[in-house]
């Protein structure tokens, strides 16, 4: 693992470590809830059924891990989410209104423009046939990519956060880590890693501005 060194604008090169949804994205749960409706299902059918049902989290916990793919997982699961909701592109369909997080966007963009390095660190959510990365166009903005499907590995395991950082390749004491789930922010503090609980976007966003000395500016 190299040692950090001073980055283009001055300010000593750090590593910007970033979780998917929830960070790069909005907040899923209210586009769930309403997708829920459209399909003839109680609001709270989505989010009880990966999380509460017996079935429905061991599912969630083989796609993270890359046991089952999405495909497999959109048929294991719409049988419990209702008889008649269709199969073919269950998460896709699910999850194509979540909007991006255009602000945290724009301060990793900032970031790595500032020559800071990013990773992402995100437990899947399968990648065939509907590959969320590519849904919000923020795969080609990373250095490294950690994801918990290709890796077999998932958050909180320690092992993601040590592989996270050996690809970054700078110490965890350079590093900052966001999250939404204060349960996976626990792990990295453990290292020695910075982090930052993504509960609102905009305090978020302005936490890392003052960490990595860059400022986040929306495009129109």
């Amino acid at each position: 693992m190299s040692h950090s060194t001073a980055s283009p604008n001055g300010h000593e090169q750090r590593g910007l470590i970033l979780d998917f949804a929830g960070v790069l994205t909005a907040n899923p749960n209210a586009i769930h809830r309403a997708w829920c409706v459209s399909q003839g299902l109680e609001p709270g059918a989505w989010r009880s059924t990966l999380n509460d049902h017996p079935e429905g989290r061991r599912l969630y916990a083989a796609l993270e891990i890359g046991e089952i793919g999405q495909a497999e997982w959109n048929e294991g699961t719409a049988v419990l989410l209702g008889e008649h909701v269709d199969p073919v592109n269950l998460m896709g369909r699910a999850w194509a209104e979540v909007p991006p997080a255009r602000r945290m966007i724009a301060l990793a963009r900032a970031a790595r423009a500032a020559g800071h390095r990013l990773a992402l660190l995100s437990n899947s959510f399968g990648l065939d046939p509907f590959n969320p990365y590519e849904h919000v166009g923020i795969w080609g903005l990373f250095d490294v990519h950690v994801v918990s499907e290709l890796e077999g590995l998932a958050k909180p395991d320690p092992a993601i956060y040590r592989l996270a950082l050996e690809r970054i390749g700078l110490l965890a004491e350079r590093c900052v880590f966001v999250d939404d789930h204060e349960v996976n922010l626990l792990p990295a503090a453990e290292l020695g890693i910075a982090t930052v609980h993504m509960a609102d976007e905009d305090m978020a966003v302005a936490k890392l501005e003052a960490l990595l000395g860059v400022t986040a500016e929306l495009t129109v």
